[in-house]
């Protein structure tokens, strides 16, 4: 009666956007998702460049076509992570300038910021379930029986998802922090 998959849905949705979040260290996922206006419309970089990483503060972008290569730059340039690509023939050299301790500890910020939101997510889904089943119980559907067990193993699974969270959390911070 509990659908698991949206709960798990939030924890891989907040791990995606973490993923996002600048390290120490360079990491394709930091550009797969920008925006580049191309052939007439927004299209993800990951469309249209392969993005590789062969050293721990450089990315290298290679859009398949030549054509696009000012506008991925443009792209980059413009996007919020304060990076300044190079253009190097048909490839985008992006450094990644190592990180001050005060821009290390603002990142650490959004990103708990961003768990607070997964974890509000959980508590509406859960609030959402509690009262479909209050409902059903009231209407004589559910039996209260029932209907306390589903909301201990709801509650469970409430826990459950939020400690995976927290774990994500402290582990990004961990990586975060690292110089």
């Amino acid at each position: 009666m509990i659908d698991k998959t949206h709960f798990a849905g939030v924890a891989s949705s907040l791990q995606k956007d973490l993923s996002s979040l600048r390290t120490g260290r360079a990491i394709p996922a930091l550009l797969e998702d920008i925006q580049v206006e191309a052939y007439g419309s927004n299209m993800p970089l990951q469309q249209l460049a392969s993005i590789t990483a062969p050293e721990p503060r450089l990315l290298v972008v290679q859009p398949w076509d030549a054509q696009t290569i000012k506008d991925v730059e443009k792209a980059i340039r413009q996007s919020d992570l304060g990076l300044n690509p190079v253009v190097d023939g048909v490839i985008i050299r992006v450094p990644f300038p190592a990180l001050t301790e005060e821009k290390r500890k603002e990142l650490v910020k959004i990103m708990h910021g961003r768990l607070e939101e997964a974890k509000v997510k959980l508590r509406q889904m859960r609030e959402t379930i509690l009262k479909e089943w209050k409902i059903k119980k009231t209407a004589g559907e559910m039996s209260e029986d029932d209907f306390f067990r589903l909301e201990k193993d709801l509650q469970d699974l409430v826990d459950e998802t939020n400690q995976h969270i927290e774990s994500m959390g402290e582990d990004k911070e961990k990586e975060m922090l690292t110089i």
